[in-house]
């Protein structure tokens, strides 16, 4: 592998010096705050985070103490980062959606000996989480109680004019996992690793200073800070934030963003929203007419704010190939990607799209390899790598081997032209009361198309055969239960028709609680923690009356 020190040339805070030289009065971020932009150019984010390393050096900070970040996506957000940036001070960035005892362990891991708290939804609930004499770093939102206020800092602090040169190899971040499967690891991130992530996303992406990013993931989540905030360190573009989830769509709309990535479950859930003003059968119709299609496209592009997006990304989960196939039906060409926090989330894209490969993650990214193992698991090879898991040697020395490849844990298969299909995770197979191995995703994925499903997961460790969790879209919600069972049915036939028989579904679950990152089922990155699944229903395999083959949870 490279060495260390040419790993990445360019460093983030090169970049950010490099735009507050060329281009210091042009908008950078912009804050919506009562509905109206809050616009910092680039030369005002140096400056403040300038004026923070001052505050925090005061504050009696050392270089290479770790610094936490809680809070939902914002201007000051980035700013705080490049601070710790500028002070040599390692980030540690924490969902906004945590519970408590994520963030307590993730503060007591990590060793951090400060805390940026910022825009929270129900900060109340999560404050028990914070220790009582962990100084708190409040910035301008209504957040919890705490003992300095970013304007305050801003207001009585200088610019740090002695700063040092950033260096390659020093840790940047310590980035959590979302805990799927269990406690949530902190995958060590070294800046030159980071920069190169950056740097070859933006080459492959072709993003530019013209592009304009819209920032609401999890910052916390490798995928937004490498895709977005690193994005546009690398690359000058301008970058919009939401007021509120209530205002979502509209701060889009207003943004009109060039580049805009999502999950599958959004992405579902827009579909689900048009479905509601304009069915299928409607659309499907209207699409077919040669005039009205254009204006039809057109006009759903804008409903969604995305008339002028080149790029739209998907990742984080398994997402159903005929959600895409639909958006692309309409003109949004979704670009479907893979990776993980262990490499910067960069690895496999498709892009520049291809309709025809819809249903892979795309192929290997600039300056990554991809390989199967002989048991099937995707294995990773790029400049990118994290450094280890932060005080776990031995989870470190598993998931990177001696060679340099990482691995992910997933399972895959290439085609002849390097496009790769994610199987499922080598975790996730369960074997059933037969003895027979079941992969678990490729059903899901096939269930998934139904549009009156919004979630699934099916389940049969134990069982005579596979079972289906549904939780239904809000509308089908509110059916006749009668009217859904037989659609739920026909998918059922649908999808076994396509299943060697041992992994046929026996039958399908309608859930009735909502699964969610409130109550656990979800993690922050809206993955579904299986094993919780697979745990509470347990007995459903014995218990399935022999007379039904749909079945409403009471």
């Amino acid at each position: 592998m490279t060495s260390a020190s040419t790993i990445a040339q360019r460093l983030p805070l090169d970049m950010l010096y490099h735009w507050e030289q060329h281009c210091p009065d042009r908008i950078y971020l912009r804050q919506t705050i009562n509905r109206q932009y809050h616009d910092f150019s680039w030369a005002r984010v140096a400056d403040e985070a300038r004026r923070l390393v001052t505050a925090l050096r005061a504050m009696g900070f050392e270089p290479g103490d770790k610094i936490a970040l809680l809070s939902k996506n914002c201007a000051q957000w980035f700013i705080a980062d490049l601070a710790m940036q500028m002070g040599q001070y390692v980030s540690v960035p924490i969902y906004p959606t945590a519970n408590v005892d994520t963030i307590e362990y993730v503060l007591r891991h990590s060793e951090a000996r400060a805390v940026f708290v910022g825009k929270l939804d129900d900060w109340r609930s999560q404050e028990p989480g914070l220790p009582a004499d962990l100084p708190r770093i409040a910035m301008p939102y209504d957040t919890m109680p705490a003992q300095h206020q970013w304007d305050a800092l801003l207001a009585s602090h200088e610019p740090a004019r002695d700063l040092p040169a950033q260096r390659g190899e020093d840790l940047l971040s310590l980035v959590y996992t979302s805990g799927s499967t269990g406690k949530p690891k902190g995958a060590m991130l070294s800046v030159e690793r980071y920069a190169w992530s950056c740097e070859k996303l933006v080459e492959a992406v072709g993003l530019r200073e013209q592009d304009r990013g819209f920032s609401y993931l999890p910052l916390a989540h490798i995928t937004e800070r490498v895709y977005i905030y690193g994005g546009s360190l690398f690359s000058g573009a301008e970058i919009s934030f939401p007021e509120s989830l209530d205002t979502f769509i509209d701060d889009v709309k207003r943004c009109r963003p060039t580049v805009f990535i999502s999950v599958p479950r959004l992405w579902a859930m827009f579909r689900i929203k048009i479905h509601e003003k304009l069915p299928q059968k409607k659309l499907a119709l209207l699409l077919k007419i040669p005039l009205v299609s254009g204006l039809i496209k057109r006009k759903l592009q804008q409903g969604l704010g995305l008339d002028q997006a080149r790029v739209l990304g998907c990742g984080s989960a398994p997402v159903a190939p005929a959600l895409l196939a639909w958006y692309h039906s309409i003109g949004l060409n979704i670009t479907e990607a893979w990776g993980m926090t262990e490499n910067h989330a960069y690895a496999t894209l498709n892009y520049p799209f291809r309709a025809d490969k819809i249903g892979t993650v795309g192929k290997a990214g600039p300056g990554v390899r991809i390989q199967i193992s002989p048991e099937g698991e995707i294995l990773c090879r790029c400049e990118g790598m994290m450094l280890g898991y932060y005080k776990d040697p031995e989870h470190s020395s598993e998931a990177i081997d001696t060679e340099g490849w990482l691995h992910t844990g997933d399972m895959g298969k290439l085609d002849s032209e390097g496009y790769l299909t994610i199987t499922g995770r080598m975790k996730d197979v369960f074997k059933t009361a037969k003895g027979k191995y079941v992969a678990p995703v490729p059903i899901e994925g096939l269930l998934g198309q139904d549009p009156i499903i919004e979630q699934l997961c099916v389940i049969g460790y134990g069982m005579p055969q596979p079972i289906a969790l549904v939780q239904l879209a809000e509308r089908a919600m509110q059916g006749e239960h009668a009217e859904i069972e037989a659609q739920l049915e026909a998918a059922r036939q649908r999808v076994n028709g396509q299943l060697e028989a041992h992994a046929r579904l026996r039958g399908i679950l309608v859930v009735k609680t909502p699964w969610n990152i409130e109550n656990g089922v979800l993690t922050p990155t809206m993955k579904i923690r299986r094993h919780l699944l697979e745990q509470k229903y347990a007995e459903l395999g014995e218990q399935w009356p022999a007379d039904r083959n749909v079945v409403w949870e009471s």
